[in-house]
């Protein structure tokens, strides 16, 4: 009776901040250690859905947390993030003093406003598809994707995912209570 949200396992870019979209990194050993470690926080859930973000590092999480049924879903991608891919926000901010991907800009990239939308039309398929007040649902992704999704979850805009810090191989819960959407457990 959860939305279940992953983020992957280490990689070198994550270890070092540096933003990852497109560029398809591999887990680290510590990443493929943690993604092991998701497969008991897992088991205490019984999902009838699992989606993934295409991306290997993903990918990989899935398999090695034991997500094998896992179906790729394009919308759950990291944000795009432009330019500033492969940069660390402090190397972004010698050029834009004060940037953050959550104020942008981001050329060639997604605002956030655009990473929520595309969060909104995965929240309503996976609820048109599997009641997520009698079901699990578990989405493998990445940091900023699954911080908007969150936020969109509980009614906020795209940027409060700012709010909510997500490290890798992390499990958070989103649910309901008394019928209104909330964060069951996040970052842990």
């Amino acid at each position: 009776m959860a939305l279940l949200l992953v983020r992957h396992g280490e990689t070198e870019w994550s270890r070092s901040g540096r933003h990852t979209s497109v560029t398809d990194l591999p887990l680290t050993s510590v990443g493929e250690d943690q993604a092991r470690a998701l497969a008991s926080r897992l088991a205490d859930y019984d999902p009838v859905l699992t989606l993934v973000s295409p991306r290997h590092r993903a990918r990989r999480t899935a398999e090695l947390a034991g997500a094998r049924d896992a179906r790729v879903d394009e919308r759950l991608v990291e944000w795009a993030y432009g330019d500033a891919e492969g940069r660390t926000t402090l190397e972004v901010r010698e050029d834009v003093p004060g940037w953050t991907v959550w104020n942008g800009p981001v050329p060639g990239g997604e605002e956030a406003a655009d990473v929520g939308r595309r969060c909104d039309d995965l929240l309503a398929s996976v609820t048109e598809l599997v009641d997520v007040a009698e079901h699990d649902v578990l989405l493998i992704a990445h940091a900023h994707v699954l911080r908007v999704l969150a936020a969109r979850w509980l009614g906020l805009p795209a940027v409060d995912g700012r709010l909510l810090r997500l490290d890798t191989a992390r499990l958070s819960v989103l649910g309901h209570e008394r019928d209104q959407p909330v964060l069951l457990r996040w970052n842990a």
